[in-house]
């Protein structure tokens, strides 16, 4: 179904922060479906038991796309599925959050465990930090924090930290190469979770996919121009139906 777009949202906000970027691509695309997924609310960080609720829930034959984690999840559920799957869409997705040797260019280590560390003491709080750290670079950057706090659902704390702690694991660089079918991935230039440099570094791992950085955004880009955002996924579906 080439016609239909599944969307992911990242950890802890849930749906609400993609309803306004799917309600801009149905605007330019009346045959488009869109449908954002919530995340599985799960009490363990095994990424294959998160992968088969996602598997069971989803729709065959969909585009697959996601903000943060939801882009990693929809990167390994792409991989998994194969020819399942008519394409890749990722907002502000690092291959890795949680930098490594074979991937600087993400969050320090050190600087995860207080977070994680901090979720397990005060879940709202973090929360609070967190949207905060989502919303750094944009233009009316408390507003939006506010915005997207307002509209985070009331979640265990059990489960955010799972959600966290499977963020920590998740390396999603064998899977993307793995996925043979059309990518796009969308990186902020102001972006204080996924540092720019992670679009040249997966760039050079894949030199066949398409990947952008939108210079004056936010974490939370998604949000601060949804019309813009839009614009951008639908020309690319266009393109991509044209082959």
């Amino acid at each position: 179904m080439r016609n239909r777009l599944i969307l992911l949202p990242g950890w802890g906000l849930g749906v609400s922060p993609l309803e306004p970027l799917a309600a801009a691509l149905q605007g330019l695309d009346e045959h488009l479906r869109v449908e954002i997924e919530p995340l599985p609310e799960l009490e363990s960080s095994d990424l294959e038991e998160w992968l088969d609720e996602l598997d069971s829930s989803v729709p065959q034959d969909a585009w697959l796309g996601g903000w943060s984690l939801g882009g990693m999840l929809a990167s390994e559920l792409a991989a998994r599925r194969g020819d399942r799957c008519c394409g890749l869409v990722t907002l502000a997705s690092n291959p890795s959050f949680v930098a490594h040797e074979q991937w600087p260019s993400a969050m320090p280590g050190e600087t995860f465990d207080a977070f994680l560390a901090g979720c397990n003491a005060d879940p709202r709080m973090t929360l609070k930090r967190f949207s905060l750290l989502c919303a750094q670079g944009a233009e009316d950057s408390r507003g939006l924090s506010r915005l997207m706090l307002g509209g985070a659902p009331h979640t265990a704390s059990s489960v955010l930290m799972s959600g966290l702690e499977l963020l920590a694991q998740l390396d999603t660089r064998a899977a993307l190469q793995a996925f043979r079918g059309p990518q796009l991935h969308l990186f902020a230039g102001m972006d204080a979770l996924v540092p720019a440099e992670a679009a040249s570094d997966l760039l050079s791992l894949l030199p066949d996919v398409e990947i952008g950085l939108i210079e004056q955004a936010s974490h939370a880009f998604l949000l601060e121009d949804p019309h813009g955002v839009a614009g951008a996924i639908q020309a690319f579906l266009h393109e991509c139906g044209d082959d």
